[in-house]
């Protein structure tokens, strides 16, 4: 499974947001990485800036290139708008909600999660991570899975009343996929219309 591998403090000093989770680089060096990155930066062009805010999409979600043209088109083939279409197809994706839901501490993580087989959908077990759920579905842990110490230590305070699309079920570790968020619920900082106005170049 194609994914990036490499330095993520770079990236999220780039940002200038921990996009992979918390990172005590980023609360050290609160600046852009390279010889000016504490200095002065000069203005950022248009195309610049579009660019930037779909990169910081990509590596969020941890989508890489071909995926997140894919996604875009399915997006612009959707009704609605364009740019929280794009957002939602990324919150709907299993690996996403499996993070979302407490069960890894990280995307990166709860891709892992998915791929070695430890996620039930439906009572099925799904090794894809960017399986499309449908709202209504049921993601849990399998049953032999459940005391896992990288599970248990994710969910350990964990509040799942954060995200209103999901329900959690604590005595069967799983959560209910209730319907596609609003955009106005995904917390992420991401100006999709820039997105939206780098493809339509």
């Amino acid at each position: 499974m194609a994914r990036y591998k490499g330095p993520k403090s770079k990236i999220s000093r780039r940002f200038g947001e921990p996009i992979f989770g918390p990172d005590k680089v980023l609360s050290k060096k609160n600046y852009a990485p390279g010889e000016h990155g504490n200095g002065r930066r000069r203005k950022q062009s248009e195309y610049s800036l579009q660019l930037g805010e779909k990169q910081k999409a990509k590596y969020t979600y941890g989508v890489l290139e071909r995926q997140f043209r894919n996604l875009f088109k399915s997006a612009q083939r959707s009704k609605g708008v364009t740019g929280e279409v794009l957002l939602q197809l990324l919150e709907s994706r299993l690996d996403n909600v499996v993070y979302r839901l407490g069960l890894a501490r990280s995307r990166a993580a709860a891709r892992q999660l998915v791929s070695h087989r430890h996620i039930l959908v439906d009572g099925n077990v799904v090794d894809i991570p960017s399986y499309t759920l449908r709202p209504g579905q049921i993601v849990a842990v399998r049953t032999k899975d459940k005391s896992m110490e990288v599970i248990q230590a994710s969910l350990a305070g964990f509040n799942h009343a954060k995200y209103s699309w999901l329900a959690w079920d604590a005595p069967s570790m799983s959560g209910k996929f209730l319907n596609v968020p609003q955009r106005e619920e995904i917390p992420e900082n991401i100006k999709e219309q820039l997105i939206v106005e780098l493809y339509s170049k």
